[in-house]
């Protein structure tokens, strides 16, 4: 059985066909890098810019490949794509990477070239005919080439007030997006789930059946914090990125918070588990307030006294319920 059946090898291409999938691959390059500048360019301008110019130095070599081919083999030229080959690289389109990081969307570009570079090595290193091998070589020192030129465009154009003002973008989108759900849904599986947690415990003594109502309470806290989160807001108006990324960390830092006092009491012995579950809500909360002056820009020792103030007052109210 022959699993590229509908695609074709290279070994079988001809002159002309490698040729034409040369400039198949610079022009869907070129308007890959011409994505990426869109998606870019309402936030981080300077970078967008980067993007043009790679773009520009794709339809250069794509306009050199063409009148190549015209000089070889005339104007019609065949239609052929990186799909169509068996082992080609392939690339991501656009609206894949609409959610990525700046700093990831050029790694991303990065990655292109040096797959591009690999692949016309490989090619040329199993190629017998030497105008073949020679034509190759020559793609493989441009793809080589389109990697130098991202740099020294990047440090053209990105100078130090550019990348400070695209790193803040960043690192408020990141906010946006990753840390400020993910510390509601640690406030709320941390605290919350502190009364019924230690209420169960104080009732019965009974490490097992607390380990269950504190698993059940925070899974149950995660996927209700998860859905909320998800359901709020759509990003779109607010800016504050995709609702499936909020939702999740929302999701699993409600459920994180909540386990972390429950799991002591797998340990059977009671007053051994209580003390434990005791010292991690003691860390729970400070490091909560350590995160909200972090990334939130709260003064240190007005969010310890929130967040540690009022995890004590449900902590004590469940005491004293389990206790009544």
């Amino acid at each position: 059985m022959r699993f590229f059946a509908n695609r074709k090898r290279f070994s079988d291409l001809t002159e002309q066909e490698i040729i034409a999938l040369a400039i198949s691959s610079e022009e869907d390059d070129a308007r890959i890098y011409r994505g990426y500048a869109e998606t870019l360019r309402a936030d981080f301008a300077a970078t967008a810019k980067m993007f043009d110019g790679m773009a520009q130095e794709e339809d250069e070599h794509r306009a050199a490949l063409i009148a190549l081919h015209e000089r070889r083999f005339g104007t019609v030229i065949p239609l052929i794509r990186r799909e169509h080959v068996a082992g080609a690289y392939a690339r991501r389109p656009v609206w894949l990477i609409e959610n990525m990081s700046v700093e990831k969307i050029r790694a991303e570009a990065a990655a292109m070239e040096a797959a591009a570079e690999k692949f016309y090595l490989t090619a040329a290193a199993r190629t017998q005919d030497s105008a073949t091998r020679k034509l190759l070589g020559d793609l493989a020192a441009a793809e080589s080439q389109h990697q130098k030129t991202a740099s020294d465009l990047e440090n053209v154009l990105l100078d130090d007030d550019s990348r400070a003002g695209e790193e803040s973008q960043a690192q408020r989108q990141f906010i946006l997006t990753w840390v400020q759900p993910g510390l509601a849904g640690l406030m709320d599986g941390s605290v919350s789930t502190l009364a019924p947690i230690f209420a169960t415990a104080f009732a019965t003594q009974d490490t097992w059946t607390t380990f269950l109502v504190g698993v059940a309470a925070s899974v149950g806290a995660g996927i209700s914090m998860g859905f909320t989160e998800a359901a709020s807001d759509d990003g779109e108006l607010s800016g504050r990125g995709s609702p499936i990324k909020r939702g999740l960390a929302s999701g699993v830092m409600t459920t994180v918070g909540g386990l972390g006092h429950a799991l002591p009491y797998l340990i059977p012995e009671f007053w051994t588990a209580t003390t434990l579950a005791f010292l991690i809500v003691f860390v729970e909360l400070w490091a909560i307030a350590w995160i909200q002056n972090k990334y939130m820009e709260t003064p240190f020792f007005r969010a310890a006294f929130q967040v540690v103030l009022g995890g004590a007052l449900v902590l004590g109210a469940g005491i004293l319920i389990g206790s009544g």
